[in-house]
């Protein structure tokens, strides 16, 4: 009976171990496939990089994060895009105080990071004139604390210049907190946050349509000594996206004339082009690549906002006359 039995389930157990070798080789197909698709993705991730100098998809993912946070500050409640603006604020501070201190500037980072911080409620609640006395503020705060430190005989050793600390600190004050301020200056004005965020999509619209055409396109550099991978036609890429997105949002956002858009999109592709130059040779006195590593995929914070902060002025300036 047993052995009766032993033969009936020798062809369910020859079935059973056919349909696992079966299950086990399709398994084992799918894993094949996806490695090779990961593989693949690599490699385009790896050429693109080495074209445009930054990898694809840690630029992506990091960019969506600031990009949410953006949107629900803007939306949800406006008080929060002062925390936003703040935080970006305080890490581009002190990542660009950090970099001029390894060049030889001896410039205090926290007193930078916390007098930058006092500008963006300023800016907020006190508008445009607010803004302007938080700096001068800020200004004589940093400018009398290097002055101090000057006290400590460590400060006096030769080569460490006071004129040129001093102008260092108001730099970085001036390039950004400054800069940004204008932004939390227009959201807090009725219907300023949809302007703002118009803004801040042409840049976004500016980089992408430089990179895409830069990496597919270019070939004749717009200025090698300063910025290699910078091309010409990744200029007429950022001047096409700039205007398309430009003319998009005024009419479907900020509800306003095409022209306007028009306006808005060609003096941010001029701005946000000499900002990111102007960066580039910032980091090339420097004698660095990327102002720091925080940002996988971008560099530093000001490697993300170096087309931002000038173009916030010109958003500014066209918000104020036709907005």
């Amino acid at each position: 009976m047993a052995d009766s039995e032993t033969s009936a389930d020798r062809p369910r157990r020859g079935r059973a171990a056919s349909a696992r070798d079966e299950v086990e080789a399709a398994i084992h197909d799918i894993e094949s496939k996806v490695h090779d698709l990961e593989a693949k993705a690599r490699e385009i991730d790896a050429r693109i990089e080495a074209r445009a100098g930054r990898s694809l998809t840690k630029a992506i993912f990091f960019g969506l994060v600031l990009g949410l946070s953006l949107l629900f500050s803007l939306i949800v409640v406006k008080e929060l895009f002062m925390v936003f603006a703040g935080a970006l604020v305080a890490f581009t501070v002190y990542e660009l105080a950090s970099a001029l201190r390894f060049a030889g500037r001896d410039i205090p980072r926290v007193p930078l990071v916390a007098v930058s911080l006092g500008m963006i409620p300023a800016a907020f609640y006190g508008g445009a004139a607010g803004l302007w006395w938080a700096y001068l503020a800020a200004v004589g705060v940093v400018s009398l604390w290097r002055l101090i430190e000057t006290v400590r005989p460590a400060m006096r050793q030769p080569g460490v210049s006071l004129r040129t600390d001093l102008a260092a600190g108001i730099f970085v004050l001036s390039y950004v907190p400054l800069l940004a301020g204008f932004a939390v200056v227009m959201t807090a004005q009725p219907g300023g946050e949809w302007w703002v965020l118009a803004y801040l999509i042409v840049v976004i619209a500016i980089d992408t349509g430089a990179y895409a055409s830069g990496v597919l396109f270019g070939k004749h550099p717009m200025a090698p000594r300063i910025s290699p991978k910078k091309t010409w036609e990744g200029f007429a890429g950022s001047v096409a996206a700039a205007t398309l997105a430009g003319i998009l949002l005024a009419l479907f956002m900020i509800g306003t004339e095409w022209w306007v858009g028009l306006v808005l999109g060609l003096t941010l592709v001029g701005v946000a082009t000499l900002g990111d130059l102007t960066e580039s040779l910032i980091k090339r006195d420097l004698g660095i690549k990327d102002i720091s590593t925080w940002l996988p995929g971008h560099g530093g914070f000001l490697d993300r906002l170096d087309s931002m902060l000038p173009s916030t002025i010109a958003a500014y300036v066209i918000f104020s006359v036709l907005g």
